[in-house]
This record gives structure tokens, sequence and C-alpha cells, in this order.
């Protein structure tokens, strides 16, 4: 059996059965007592762990298309900041810093240069003018609408990969993950 058809039986197996049982497997308790179960000979600990996983495959599948973006000469931080303003009537700085998984200093920046680049455009709210909303532009929209085709070329081949089935289920298995652990956004 390869780790690819074990790896797909675990995922299928978790989103079939969903997360309660999955989730009382993997309690984790605080008390004092707690221990570190032991690894099968020949496995080291990080290769079980599920945050490693979680990051190690977005790490594999972005880079792919992070590679397309540099060879465009666009950072991955205005491709998310364009790909979170699609279909949006605006959002406020900390909540793209948020979902672009960037700091606000870093965000306003990136901002300011998007601004000067004709990508984004500032506005004050319609509630509360305290608050800026940025959107996309004209000529930002058509960058992103044009990065979106090739970002889900992307995700097509990636998925392509995978049985149906179990394709769907990864982004539902991703999506239940991101629902049950996920703050609320602001903006």
């Amino acid at each position: 059996m390869t780790r690819h058809s074990s790896l797909s039986r675990i995922i299928s197996k978790i989103f079939l059965t969903g997360f309660a049982t999955v989730s009382k497997a993997l309690e984790c308790r605080r008390d004092t007592d707690m221990e570190i179960p032991s690894q099968p000979s020949g496995v080291r600990f990080i290769d079980d762990y599920l945050v490693y996983l979680l990051a190690r495959a977005a790490h594999q599948v972005s880079s792919e298309f992070h590679e397309q973006l540099r060879r465009r000469g666009i950072s991955v931080a205005v491709w998310r900041v364009l790909s979170s303003l699609m279909g949006s009537e605006g959002e406020t700085v900390t909540g793209l810093a948020e979902t672009c998984l960037l700091q606000q200093p870093t965000m306003t920046k990136l901002l300011d240069r998007m601004v000067r680049a004709g990508l984004v455009a500032r506005s004050p709210d319609q509630r509360d003018r305290r608050v800026v909303r940025v959107c996309l532009t004209a000529a930002g929209r058509a960058m992103a609408e044009d990065l979106a085709l090739a970002a889900k070329a992307h995700e097509a081949e990636l998925l392509a990969r995978h049985p149906p089935a179990e394709a769907e289920a990864i982004k539902n298995l991703l999506r239940a993950i991101l629902a049950r652990h996920d703050r609320p956004r602001r903006g």
C-alpha cells in the first residue's frame, strides 16, 4: 500500500465518520499526566503530526502556483490581496491582513504599493467613516481575473491527481477544519 493511498483512506475515513469521532481520538487533555503516544519504529513524530502535515501539504501544492506568479512578476502577497477582493465590495485593512496571512503594518505597506500601481483603491466605509475599505480598481480586477483563471487551472491539475470523491472530500475536510478553528473574520 502506498503512502498516498493510506492518506486517501485516512482523509476519507475522517470525512465520512465526521469530526466527533476524530476529535475524541485526538482530544488533548491538559492534565499533568498526559503522555505522548509512542510512535511506531522508524516513524518520526512530525511525519504523523497533523499541523505539520497540513503545512507541508499547503507548501507543496502552493509552491507550484507561486512559481507561476513569480514568472509573471507578481508576489504571493499581491495575489492574495487581489483574490481576497474578488467578489467583495471592499475589505478593511485588518480583514485583509488576516485573510492574506500578513501582519497589519506589512499589509498597509503592500496596499500603499498596490494603490500606486493602480490595482486597489481606498475609500471610507459607508457606515463608519473612521474605517477604510479597500477595493479593486478596473486594472486590479482585470489582473485578479486573469490570475484566478490560472489559479483554477492549477487547482484542477491538483485535484485531477485524486479520484473525484477524494478531491471533494479534501476540500470539504479543509473547510470543516477552518470552520471549527477560525476566528470570526473582521472586515
